[in-house]
């Protein structure tokens, strides 16, 4: 059987306007210990472009990028069994809490999921939570995603900034 991992705290401060959820972090963000590890996940080169600043490469710098720019990041699961790191593998998934989190954070007007497997997941049992946030399925930043970084990057920066 698979071995049960558990997830990642939320990154947010009360005054998120936009939510960012994954599905559940791969091995490599796993061993890294904070979200999007794998070095080709196009996750915070996009973050990067999209607000002109210079690639985050500390936890510390990836925090900021998110706090700075109002930005809740979290996943859609809290725990699941997985053999691997793709989404397609994830069994007996347990959602997180988004009740809670968006009773801390009351301004998130607008929920992107990095991904169609995110969206699902979310959508299960948390789409009543959503009381009028826009929700927007974009490309998965994945390596194994196979969408151009040129397409990736203009979907996110349109669901970023474009929709203001």
């Amino acid at each position: 059987m698979s071995e049960r991992l558990v997830a990642f705290p939320p990154v947010w401060r009360a005054d998120a306007e936009i939510l960012i959820l994954g599905s559940m972090p791969s091995a490599a963000s796993l061993e890294v210990g904070f979200y999007y590890g794998h070095p080709r996940n196009a996750f915070w080169r996009i973050l990067s472009d999209v607000y002109g600043c210079p690639l985050p490469e500390s936890i510390e710098q990836k925090r900021a990028i998110l706090i700075e720019h109002r930005l809740a990041l979290w996943d859609a699961l809290t725990a699941c069994r997985r053999e691997g790191s793709l989404d397609s593998a994830i069994r007996e998934p347990e959602l997180n809490d988004f009740e809670g989190l968006f009773r801390d954070c009351p301004k998130i007007k607008r929920v992107l999921f990095n991904g169609g497997t995110a969206a699902k997941l979310f959508m299960k049992s948390g789409a009543g939570h959503l009381e009028g946030r826009q929700a927007v399925t974009l490309p998965s930043t994945s390596p194994a995603y196979t969408l151009s970084y040129e397409r990736k990057l203009a979907l996110w920066r349109q669901a970023l900034v474009g929709m203001l």
